[in-house]
């Protein structure tokens, strides 16, 4: 390792929900954080927020599946705030549907977010984090990795993740960089709330059944995943690497 890695963060997917709650909690840890996603006002807002609140933050728009963007994203990070030592995938979106109903579009799109998405970042990140000789990525994975009615590209994006983590955990350990995935359960966000919408259910009732189903009897907010990735990212979590953790509540989904 380095004398003193520098502390930068990427975060994607971060201008709402748990991207959001995850560069907040980096930035209060002393990170300085980039803020991605396809929503360039989202996370100037979130940037300029977390800036007034005594950190240092950019937002950067761009879409994760597209090469060239990515690493035009990664290389105005490094300029900007410093070489990103600390990568967080979370960029990702819905696409719900039966198998027979659901479209190829439906499956390409996901797959490019959270797959494409999470490989082309992480090439990007990783030669700055091995340069450094330390660095850490964390992928978000779901419950819905263990299967999912209405989410066959959802549940294997989600799934292959793990095996992704797994993988550039063993070819990126000799760096100093680990890699884990977390893998949520219900969530109080924005998507949560559309599914609910989606299905016809008020979210007030739609959490409330989700809660009656998890051990702890509440649905989890994006602080719960954040101080999991907070701890994943530190210097405590050096010997942590290539695990799927389950912050869903309980033991099953």
């Amino acid at each position: 390792m380095t004398d003193s890695p520098s502390r930068v963060a990427i975060v994607t997917g971060a201008g709402r929900g748990i991207g959001a709650a995850v560069a907040a909690r980096l930035a209060s840890d002393g990170f300085s954080v980039a803020l991605l996603d396809l929503a360039a006002d989202a996370v100037d807002a979130r940037a300029e927020a977390i800036t007034e609140a005594g950190g240092r933050a950019i937002g950067v728009s761009v879409d994760v599946s597209d090469a060239d963007a990515v690493d035009a994203a990664v290389n105005t990070v490094a300029e900007r705030l410093g070489a990103p030592t600390v990568l967080v995938n979370n960029a990702g979106i819905t696409r719900d549907n039966l198998l027979f109903k659901m479209t190829e579009s439906d499956w390409d799109s996901v797959m490019n977010v959270h797959l494409r998405g999470s490989f082309l970042m992480s090439r990007a990140a990783q030669k700055h984090m091995t340069q450094q000789n330390w660095g850490r990525i964390v992928n978000l994975s779901s419950t819905s990795a263990l299967g999912n009615r209405g989410q066959a590209n959802y549940a294997t994006a989600k799934a292959g993740l793990q095996g992704f983590t797994k993988t550039l955990a063993i070819e990126l350990g000799k760096f100093g960089v680990t890699v884990n995935a977390i893998a949520p359960g219900f969530i109080e966000t924005e998507m949560t709330a559309a599914t609910a919408e989606r299905v016809g259910v008020p979210f007030e009732e739609f959490k409330k059944a989700a809660a009656a189903e998890i051990p702890v009897r509440r649905v989890g907010q994006p602080s719960d995943i954040a101080g999991v990735v907070s701890f994943l990212v530190s210097d405590d979590a050096s010997f942590v690497s290539g695990q799927v953790i389950y912050v869903a509540g309980g033991p099953k989904a």
